[in-house]
């Protein structure tokens, strides 16, 4: 999502900040670019039309087009709007936009010429056709920072321009253009708005910005490595109107047709491909700019170029074909010197786009491959084709957030797109593999059928994120669907366990701002989202489940739904098999913040739900229905549902011959189990005898259940405890992914945890020992992962072995330098456990390696690594380092700060340093900075600096986080008090063999 930040109007600082006043100036190298500059002021671009003589005029026509529903609405004039949406009185049904960004992608320094500055700022044109749906004598639509000029309203029924009264900016969150009429636009009536606009180019990764890469040049001596630069845009959820005035709302879905000026020597890519060109020879000085009159339908201002699309020395043209209907914020634009790779032959044409160097190493082989794969994948399980001809992929060196879901043209960060052969680490794969399998499927949920407003955003995320699962498990030999299943149900779980938590369908009014809307980002509407849709699927039948999206998607292409939409389809699929209905069960955990914890006492079969939630003083009536899968040591799979809050008695959870029962099988269910002590006692049992007799998602998922019930004080905390004591024989990754992140926190708290860790994961480290030190890994991706873990716990747990390992394979590196040894999948690791122990010289080679590399995958492995350091001093100066974007990129900054403050030593060091830094650090994702950076607070001190920083801080989307984080405090502070000396015996107690 794209991260707004506060400045003053386009129309009075044209100037980028940063750059030099003379930059809000180009050179020009004819009488013809001169005039262009003049004339975007009174142009407005109409749909491209063939050329059939020197000087042509096209009239636009609407009939035929796909005009939106028109509603049922009364005939009165509109009063003003509501305080932040846009009324429903105008439907846009079709923009043409014309945009020229000027920038340069390349300066070239000429002896004797004075070299031009970098110039940012863009301007063009744009007609809007609208219907009227309410007769009203004003025009909201959205606009920030930019300035528009040369208004023009006309009737298209009657031919007519009609007289404006005045236009004005509304100086609120609301972001609205208004416009006011003499007349009223009559009920019915088909209108258009023709105006001009300038707006800055962004240094902040936002709407349209500009992105700055390095390429080696081998034509010139020695090789120089010279500076590049392209522009990208990013418009989710609410830059559009940065862009370009518009309807910036989801359900204001409308067609796009897009004409790019742009420098000769780049290549513009936006949703749908160029226009062929249709004239070989034409004059290029003969360009018809046709001003509007009274007689005329608002078919203004043409640009009728050469077949070669040439204006002149410097200027190029692209026109691009119309767009299906779609909302504003997936329209997209890249303009840059990058290079191409086709996938395998398709029935869609796919071409993957990134630097030129990347193209030649292959570094999109990989991800050119698997996407014709999943996207082939899709369209057999969605029974529906992908809604283009055309699919563009984009690394991109900068872009907020991951990846972006534009339709036709999806762009990258290039981490996540390109895979570097003897560079990236194998299990890279896994994470391109996952993130374009999420991209591709909002081709369907999200861009085909789109929620009605971002309040439910997680009709898109939350599909998307499940749907990962399924292609990823089906077009790839690893198979980590659990993994991936796992790490977003304890996301979920621990953001949706606070009274800060919001529904995945929250209420409309509740989401209304920019703020608002990005707070609706986050680990709810992908993780829990995801969760739920996983759980429903269980219920009704993955057939029945699949069958209900079919037909879903069907029913409502091209148009926008709510949550309720959903369910009939299921609801018919699955032929109400049940006593519930689907809607029935999924209203509760759509429109109900939080989940359940149900407690089994297999003593006498009492059950009962509660609402769990860490502060245990808290009080909630909220219930659930709850599909509940159950199996014992001696006997099959079951399944019941609770339907009360209870306590209830069954007969099936009363264990008659000792047998331990566990609940929630392969954790198909949102919610948490806890038993009485006799039942978890067996379990525990069960865990260190023979732990392959339980599940290996419960095996994770009992450590993650005993860990937080703790926290929210329903079980002893050694109990929690003793649940990881089974991990000395376990070699799997899911427990011991668990029970580490889980024991994150008491590393930070106790002492004596490392020296348990030590001796817990000892035999693990041991198990891959030869593996580890011949730099060789398994064939099983779980146990690289684990492989992974084993490093990381023993050598940060201080295990000698493991530490002279680390040491060794890093001083080998130095020394040789240009040489490295270390198995790709273990670089990541090994840096990090080899900074950690060592000095000053360890952190500047590190360093330097970072900033020499053009390996992505290196650098982010190498920027993760001297984070790692435990010289304070070390890591200030690496803080001080996410100032400037020529050493951390800013979309790199909020991981960066983060991985400093997960350090023990960097903790507060982090926090003092956001807090100072506020205005920029926060570009990126603010609320992932908050939450990463006070995620381990736990004083009074602490909390009252939260606060403070809340009250006196514009937040730029991270308030809901910071509401999260004063509430994650306030609990760490009440269960430290609480526990600090009975966890501290319980360590004591367990490492006293081992000293």
């Amino acid at each position: 999502v794209d991260t707004l930040r506060d400045s003053t109007s386009a129309a009075t600082q044209k100037t980028p900040q940063g750059w030099p006043k003379e930059a809000a100036t180009m050179p020009q190298k004819s009488a013809l670019s001169k005039s262009l500059a003049v004339a975007f002021a009174v142009l407005t671009v109409s749909a491209i039309g063939g050329m059939i003589s020197m000087m042509i005029v096209f009239e636009i026509q609407t009939a035929n087009i796909n005009m939106t529903e028109r509603p049922t609405v009364p005939t009165t004039t509109l009063a003003p709007p509501p305080v932040m949406r846009l009324p429903r009185s105008l439907i846009p049904e079709r923009y043409e936009i014309l945009l020229h960004p000027h920038f340069y992608s390349r300066i070239v320094e000429k002896v004797n010429v004075t070299t031009p500055n970098q110039t940012l700022f863009f301007n063009g044109s744009s007609t809007v056709y609208f219907r009227c749906h309410q007769a009203t004598k004003h025009i909201f639509l959205h606009s920030f920072e930019l300035s528009v000029s040369s208004l023009l309203v006309t009737d298209r029924d009657e031919n007519v321009p009609l007289k404006i009264l005045s236009h004005q900016h509304h100086h609120d969150e609301s972001d609205f253009l208004e416009i006011e009429l003499g007349d009223n636009l009559k009920t019915d009536g088909n209108y258009s708005l023709s105006l001009s606009f300038e707006g800055e180019i962004s240094e902040y990764l936002q709407a349209m910005y500009l992105s700055k890469y390095t390429e080696t040049n081998f034509d010139s001596v020695n090789n120089t490595i010279e500076e590049r630069f392209l522009v990208a845009t990013n418009l989710e959820p609410t830059s559009a109107r940065r862009l370009f005035p518009c309807f910036d709302e989801p359900d204001m879905k409308a067609i796009f047709q897009l004409t790019v000026i742009h420098r000769r020597g780049t290549d513009a890519l936006s949703n749908t491909r160029q226009q062929s060109k249709q004239i070989s020879t034409i004059n290029k000085e003969e360009i018809l700019i046709l001003r509007p009159n009274a007689l005329t339908h608002a078919i203004v201002y043409y640009f009728l170029f050469a077949a070669t699309s040439i204006i002149d020395d410097d200027w190029k043209y692209t026109k691009f074909f119309s767009t299906p209907k779609m909302s504003s914020y997936l329209l997209a634009l890249t303009i840059s010197e990058f290079k191409a790779t086709n996938s395998p032959e398709n029935r869609v044409s796919i071409k993957t786009y990134a630097r030129p160097e990347a193209i030649a190493a292959k570094y999109t082989k990989y991800a050119s491959e698997i996407t014709a794969k999943i996207l082939e994948f899709y369209e057999g399980h969605f029974e529906l084709q992908y809604g283009m001809g055309d699919l563009g992929q984009v690394a991109l060196p900068d872009l907020e957030p991951l990846a972006m879901e534009n339709w036709g043209l999806i762009t990258y960060q290039e981490g996540a797109l390109l895979y570097e052969e003897g560079v990236s680490s194998w299990l890279h794969k896994e994470v391109i593999a996952t993130i374009i399998a999420h991209e591709l499927a909002h081709q369907w949920f999200g861009n085909q059928v789109t929620m009605k407003w971002w309040n439910e955003i997680w009709l898109n995320e939350g599909f998307a994120t499940y749907m990962s699962y399924l292609a990823v498990n089906h077009v790839e030999s690893f198979q980590i669907k659990e993994k991936l299943i796992m790490d977003d149900l304890h996301a979920a779980f621990e953001e949706d366990a606070l009274l800060t938590s919001h529904p995945l369908s929250a209420p409309p009014n509740d989401v209304q701002t920019t703020g608002e809307i990005l707070g609706m980002f986050n680990a709810i509407s992908y993780s829990k989202g995801a969760m739920v849709l996983r759980m429903l699927a269980n219920y009704v039948g993955e057939k029945a489940f699949d069958n209900g999206i079919r037909a879903y998607l069907r029913a409502h292409r091209g148009g926008n739904v709510e949550a309720k939409d959903l369910w009939s389809f299921i609801e018919n699929a699955h032929n109400g098999k049940t006593q519930y209905t689907v809607s029935e069960i999924m209203e509760k955990w759509t429109t109900q913040m939080g989940y359940p914890v149900i407690t089994i006492n297999t003593k006498n079969g009492e059950i009962y739900q509660k609402h769990f939630l860490y502060n245990s003083s808290a009080v909630s009536s909220l219930s659930w229905l709850i599909p509940i899968t159950y199996t014992t040591n001696i006997s099959g799979l079951n399944d019941v549902w609770l339907d009360k809050k209870g306590p209830v008695k069954m007969e099936e959870f009363i264990s008659k011959k000792g047998e331990w029962i566990l609940a929630n099988v392969n954790t198909t269910g949102f919610y948490r189990v806890n038993y009485n002590l006799e039942n978890w006692e067996r379990l525990l049992w069960q865990l260190e005898t023979d732990p392959s007799r339980i599940p290996l998602m419960n095996r994770g998922q009992l450590i993650d259940d005993a860990f937080n019930l703790a926290r929210a004080k329903q079980v002893d905390v050694t109990l929690a405890l003793m649940s990881t004591r089974f991990l000395r024989k376990e070699t799997a990754y899911l427990p011991w992914e668990s029970a580490v992140r889980n024991l994150e926190y008491f590393i930070l708290m106790f002492d004596r945890s490392e020296l348990y860790l030590r001796h817990q994961a000892e035999e693990l480290y041991n198990f891959f020992k030869n593996q580890t030190d011949n730099s060789t890994v398994p064939d099983d991706h779980s146990l690289q992962h684990n492989q992974i873990t084993a490093i990381e716990v023993a050598c940060s747990s201080g295990l000698p072995d493991c530490v002279e390992m680390v040491r060794e394979k890093f001083a080998d590196w130095m020394d040789t330098s240009d040489t490295n040894n270390i198995h790709t999948n273990l670089r990541s690791v090994i840096y990090c456990q080899a900074v950690a122990a060592g000095e000053k010289k360890e952190w500047e080679f590190a360093w330097e390696k970072f900033q020499s590399s053009t390996d992505t995958s290196e650098k982010d492995q190498l920027r993760k690594a001297l984070s790692c350091t435990k010289k304070t001093w070390l890591l200030n100066r690496y803080l001080t380092y996410t100032l400037d974007p020529d050493k951390i990129r800013l979309m790199d900054v909020t991981s960066t700060i983060n991985f400093i403050a997960q350090n023990a030593a960097g903790q507060a060091l982090a926090w003092n340093f956001i807090r100072a830094h506020w205005d920029y650090v926060s570009q990126g994702d603010a609320a992932s900075l908050v939450m990463g950076v006070t995620r381990r607070f736990s004083t009074q001190f602490e909390l009252e600096e939260l606060i403070r920083f809340k009250d006196n801080t514009e937040m730029n989307g991270a308030y809901r986080a910071t509401l999260q984080a004063i509430e994650q405090t306030q609990v760490n502070i009440q269960w430290v008090q609480e526990n600090h000396d009975t966890v501290l015996e319980w360590f004591e107690r367990e490492t006293a063999h081992l000293e």
